[in-house]
């Protein structure tokens, strides 16, 4: 075998096809691509789930020392046969076309919690599970005042069924250093708050 490639490495979409599409969509695709050998991988056939670009936002007070997340019954983990599939997490929702990020912070915050940022604080970017999704997280923190969270939210007609929680720093932070926090966006926006907590006066 030949040392790995320097330069950069390059793939072409040899086919598309859609394999499903329902609530959800999954497409086929025929990869070639080059690898780190120097030769070229050819007729690799993955299914990928459509997903697209999502939103998550970790809303906080920071004058009440507060963060607000939002609790709901989530089919994925239903279907891993989850012992509670009801999971703690950020208000979250998908890009819809001609929606920025931003926008959809804002409109799900509203939605889910009933609070909208005073300010959104960019966090991460990044995929959710690339070996077969599409899917990318644009992930904000967003300053708010928690006194004006509902204790209920979602849309009736997106058969959203909501309980917005309050909890102190200390309880959110204890709650992630117990394994309590069980989703990668909840467990990344926590984390980001345990490092960053000292700098959100600037905000």
């Amino acid at each position: 075998m030949s040392n790995p490639k320097s330069t950069s490495l390059s793939f072409k979409v040899m086919d598309k096809s859609v394999a499903y599409k329902d609530f959800f969509k999954v497409n086929r695709f025929v990869f070639e691509y080059d690898t780190f050998s120097g030769e070229r991988m050819t007729n690799v056939v993955r299914e990928v789930f459509m997903r697209g670009s999502a939103v998550g936002v970790l809303l906080v007070d920071k004058i009440q020392r507060q963060v607000i997340f939002v609790e709901q019954f989530r089919a994925g983990a239903a279907a891993a046969d989850a012992q509670n599939p009801w999971l703690v997490e950020l208000v979250a929702g998908i890009v819809e076309p001609g929606e920025s990020p931003e926008d959809v912070a804002m409109r799900e915050s509203d939605e889910e919690a009933g609070c909208k940022p005073i300010n959104l604080i960019p966090m991460h970017h990044y995929w959710v599970s690339p070996g077969g999704t599409d899917e990318d997280v644009y992930l904000f923190c967003g300053l708010v005042d928690s006194t004006q969270a509902v204790d209920f939210g979602g849309l009736d007609h997106e058969h959203e069924d909501i309980k917005v929680h309050k909890l102190s720093f200390d309880k959110a932070y204890n709650r992630l250093k117990e394994g309590r926090l069980n989703n990668a966006m909840t467990i990344i926006g926590v984390q980001w708050l345990m490092l960053n907590e000292s700098h959100l006066e600037r905000f």
